[in-house]
């Protein structure tokens, strides 16, 4: 009763604290935030500058004196006292003076996390001002974000492709039955476009420049037709600007690597996976979420070498904040899928 009351007056939240970007989500008014995980400091006291997408603009744009950081890595806290600044900064643009209560947080985390960043999680949540935190695994919250009946006795397959990781996850009876947390993702993906422009072109780009290009062009498999765009940087051999013309055949060759090993974890996890479960997810099909799931021609490239029907989610960038949120929604409905 008292923690029905403390959450009638209070705003609980859902928090997707990825490597690229956080996400927040209120059970009253759904999806609340969605910033990227950077955080823009000044050198000589750590005072935070920008947080989000500002902060995401000073990154290799900074003087001396400014620090742009991203304090999250591979799924996990990699600076804790920032990730503290960064959580409660988005905490503090939702929760209002209005709200006396300090709020109930769900955090969803990676399948390999150690107990010792599940504690770095928790500690960074109570210290930003949370009275409770809760996690939960990304692939079951992208489950649940997508509707996937996961308290039945069948298997369910979801490949969540983030910044930082990609989680791959057998789920059945509320539960995890195999998962594999794989550190090749996005990042990965954009580092690779990098080194692949630079050793083919001899240019240097920057993090954001190689997003872009990603973004735009990249792709898993051939597209029907070519496409491209300019990217610009500096020249390697003289120190000047330079543009050049890349199309999706050099993205697709640069992040042939990544786009393998995400491959590759679907396989293994399917060769660890029990027959019956195999069989399941053979009917029921595997699911797609995450900002990876959006490269062109990953489902197609997936599907053909895993022999599954592949599903992308509606809106792969929020499935897994959306399925935290339910969490909360739906109260005791959900308790088993919480993690300790």
């Amino acid at each position: 009763m008292w923690a029905r009351l403390l959450s009638f007056f209070g705003k609980d939240l859902a928090m997707d604290l990825g490597t690229a970007n956080t996400l927040l989500y209120t059970p009253k008014d759904g999806i609340v935030l969605n910033e990227p995980s950077v955080v823009a400091l000044d050198a000589r006291d750590d005072s935070v500058i920008a947080v989000g997408k500002e902060a995401k603009e000073y990154l290799g744009r900074t003087p001396d004196r400014i620090r742009a950081i991203r304090p999250m890595k591979d799924g996990v806290i990699a600076d804790f006292e920032v990730t503290k600044k960064m959580i409660s900064f988005f905490i503090s643009k939702v929760i209002t003076r209005k709200n006396l209560v300090k709020p109930r947080i769900v955090i969803c985390v990676p399948t390999g996390i150690t107990q010792v960043e599940k504690r770095a999680v928790i500690e960074s949540g109570l210290q930003a001002g949370a009275r409770e935190v809760k996690l939960v695994e990304e692939p079951m919250a992208a489950a649940i974000g997508a509707g996937l009946n996961i308290h039945m006795p069948e298997g369910n397959m979801v490949v969540d492709i983030g910044g930082g990781t990609t989680e791959v996850a057998i789920i059945t009876l509320s539960s995890i039955a195999h998962s594999q947390s794989v550190r090749v993702a996005g990042d990965e993906m954009n580092d690779a476009i990098r080194r692949y422009v630079q050793d083919q072109f001899k240019l240097l780009i920057g993090e954001n420049m190689a997003e872009q290009a990603k973004i735009k062009i990249g792709s898993a498999i051939e597209l029907p037709e070519r496409i491209g765009m300019t990217i610009s940087g500096k020249n390697i051999i003289d120190g000047t600007p330079k543009a050049i013309e890349i199309n999706d055949g050099h993205i697709r060759e640069a992040i042939a690597d990544p786009v393998n090993a995400i491959v590759m974890s679907v396989r293994t996890a399917l060769e660890n996976t029990q027959p019956e479960l195999v069989s399941d997810i053979a009917s029921n099909g595997l699911l797609l979420a995450g900002g990876g799931a959006l490269l062109k021609g990953l489902d197609d490239l997936v599907s053909r070498e895993s022999s599954l029907k592949v599903v992308i989610d509606e809106d792969p960038l929020t499935t897994v904040v959306r399925g935290t949120g339910l969490t909360l929604q739906r109260g005791k409905d959900f308790n088993k899928v919480y993690i300790n």
